[in-house]
């Protein structure tokens, strides 16, 4: 774990940690406040700053909310997030756009999805399907996320921005008409997973890459998959699990033997690495890219 001594850049002050990480500043408070997980840093007579460790647990925290585990359950994992996170790449990440998050924010919460598919639309067409989704959906997502767990309230605020979230970025992917792989890459939500948002962006993001996919959607049972992998043959099998009920490595174990193997690659929260050490496993949607990408030969 980093060093809790280690001091960042005094510009990661609870607004600049807000911007980079998509988050509105009141969400981190309430994180300190709730959870406890704020800037562990102080000097006397300064604000207290974020050290690395404060960082990654932050980021593992919204990682977590963004795919649908509330925001409790995710502060607890959080806590006890070991990994690291690269301090000079952090405060070269783009900031968020506070005017289009507040904007989209208040259209979802009036239920007006006209303007909300229209402010969505404009983002994409303006900065792509993964800037969209890391920039401003996933902004808003964390504060529908946690403004559920506080009250209780706005299950139908949630669920119509999920919708139409899910229908954008299926539009987005049935637009690759000219794709680079001669076989499909197989996307699929393993065991009971119904949480299947993440895994629809990456979808579009690899339309967006011209590399068609065969998305087998929530709850993908092990004969689908199996049998799709026989008959498609794909360069890459990504399997995702956000609850670690279904990331059974059983899973992995069973595929179908193929010549040539698929590049068996794992995304989401519930799954253990050390426990499928013959699967690659990616904590984000550029690290997935990048991996089926390569896998594909692009």
């Amino acid at each position: 774990m980093a060093s809790r001594s280690s001091t960042p850049t005094p510009a990661l002050t609870v607004a600049a940690v807000a911007r980079r990480l998509g988050v509105a500043p009141a969400t981190l408070r309430t994180w300190d406040r709730r959870y406890g997980l704020g800037p562990s840093e102080h000097s006397e007579g300064q604000h207290r700053r974020y050290s690395e460790g404060d960082l990654a647990r932050l980021f593992h925290m919204r990682k977590l909310v963004v795919s649908g585990v509330s925001p409790a359950e995710a502060a607890v994992a959080a806590l006890k997030f070991k990994g690291k996170i690269d301090l000079k790449l952090f405060t070269e990440l783009p900031e968020s756009d506070s005017a289009v998050i507040q904007m989209l924010s208040k259209a979802v919460h009036a239920l007006d999805r006209n303007l909300t598919e229209q402010i969505i639309r404009s983002e994409i067409k303006a900065s792509g399907i993964a800037a969209t989704w890391c920039n401003i959906l996933t902004p808003v997502l964390v504060l529908v996320g946690d403004e559920w767990a506080a009250t209780g309230q706005g299950i139908e605020v949630e669920h119509m921005f999920s919708e139409i979230i899910h229908r954008l970025l299926n539009e987005c992917t049935a637009q690759l008409k000219s794709p680079v792989n001669s076989r499909p890459v197989l996307l699929a939500c393993v065991g009971e997973e119904i949480h299947s948002l993440a895994i629809t962006a990456l979808a579009a993001c690899l339309a967006e890459d011209q590399i068609q996919v065969h998305f087998l959607g929530a709850r993908t049972p092990q004969t689908a998959i199996n049998e799709v992998a026989r008959r498609v043959g794909p360069p890459a099998i990504f399997l995702w699990a956000q609850l670690s009920k279904n990331g059974n490595p059983a899973i992995i174990q069973e595929l179908p033997k193929l010549r040539p193997a698929p590049r068996v690659i794992l995304g989401g929260p519930g799954w253990n690495p050390d426990r499928c050490k013959s699967a690659d496993f990616v904590d984000d949607l550029t690290a997935a890219r990048r991996e089926i990408s390569r896998a594909v030969g692009v």
